[in-house]
């Protein structure tokens, strides 16, 4: 099946006769080849106020190819994508646009809240093409409620392969933050509970801030950014990538590779942990003492002697107490 096939099959319903005869002869049905006549045929009729009451008309059959001024169209109210600094396919789509026109039309609802404006359902980088373009949108609008909107969204970013790990990841989040019930958010992720907590779960690891400069990256896979999402709680590791996020190799970067040099950042080896090693009088290595970021650890080998760091165990209180009474930074304490 086509694409625009799938599009009559999902959006468009056939008229009865009734309904073919009680419709203005300027209300064109989405058939093949009327989306650029609908186009043409609202933007001449823009500013009259009898093409407003036929737009109203048009807008409550929820079925027709309109034209619209991209100004007129806000963002959905749950955000599905991550902005990329870089976006090659999005020049590649703009050209294409350009030069071709717009084969696929968006789709929005009116706006709940704002009589003449609408919301956009999915299409956005068509949408911001026709902006960039100066022209207008050409849009099927339909009225929605917001779980049918989001439901929408999400099942055309995912039929299109379009939305990567962390984008689907932080729409799940926004999803469940926005207070949608977990039902609903799997229908709009095609997914299932487990994999849906996972989502989740990254999502509220990683710092909307940090996946805003990264990126959608979607060569990055669930593992990486679970890896990365891990390796966020390593000691000093925000440190070491605020230093990637200021350096220019990363302002002039894609998002897979702003993607890498983080990971990159994040997943270096710790600094190498202190290890000594006490040994008996007769030289055998009894304990090992390993120090780390903020915490020291004391390994007896229970074979060699049993029952010893139980006894130091015991002797912590009094050791302490001669640690405070011979240093100089016990004294402090006391004081």
């Amino acid at each position: 099946m086509s694409r625009k096939d799938a599009i009559d099959s999902l959006f468009l319903k056939k008229p009865t006769a009734n309904e073919k005869s009680a419709t203005d002869k300027s209300a064109v049905r989405v058939r093949t080849g009327a989306i650029s006549a609908m186009g043409s045929s609202l933007q001449e009729m823009a500013e009259g106020a009898k093409a407003a009451a036929r737009l109203q008309d048009q807008l409550a059959s929820g079925e027709a190819v309109v034209s619209l001024d991209p100004s007129a169209i806000d963002g959905s109210p749950i955000a599905d994508r991550l902005p990329a600094a870089i976006d090659p396919k999005f020049e590649q789509l703009e050209a294409s646009i350009s030069e071709e026109g717009q084969q696929v039309p968006i789709l929005v609802r009116p706006h709940p809240e704002t009589a003449g404006r609408y919301q956009i359902v999915y299409g956005r980088r068509r949408l911001r093409v026709a902006a960039n373009l100066g022209r207008d949108v050409s849009a099927i609008v339909r009225n929605l409620t917001d779980r049918e909107l989001v439901v929408a969204q999400g099942r055309e970013n995912l039929d299109r392969a379009d939305l990567s790990f962390i984008e689907k990841a932080l729409f799940a989040l926004r999803l469940e933050d926005a207070g949608f019930d977990r039902a609903t958010i799997i229908a709009a992720l095609s997914t299932d509970k487990s994999d849906l907590s996972r989502y989740i779960a990254v999502a509220r690891s990683i710092p909307i801030n940090l996946a805003t400069q990264i990126g959608p990256a979607s060569k990055a896979g669930r593992s990486r950014w679970v890896s990365l999402a891990e390796g966020l709680g390593r000691p000093k590791a925000m440190d070491a990538i605020n230093v990637v996020l200021e350096s220019e190799q990363f302002r002039n970067s894609d998002s897979d590779t702003r993607f890498a040099l983080v990971f990159k950042a994040v997943s270096k080896s710790p600094a190498r942990k202190k290890v000594k090693v006490w040994s008996m009088p007769k030289g055998k290595k009894a304990a090992r003492i390993r120090q780390e970021a903020g915490r020291t650890a004391l390994i007896f080998d229970e074979k060699l002697v049993p029952a010893f760091g139980e006894y130091v165990a015991d002797q912590l209180d009094r050791l302490y107490t001669q640690f405070l009474e011979t240093s100089e930074g016990g004294e402090a304490d006391q004081q």
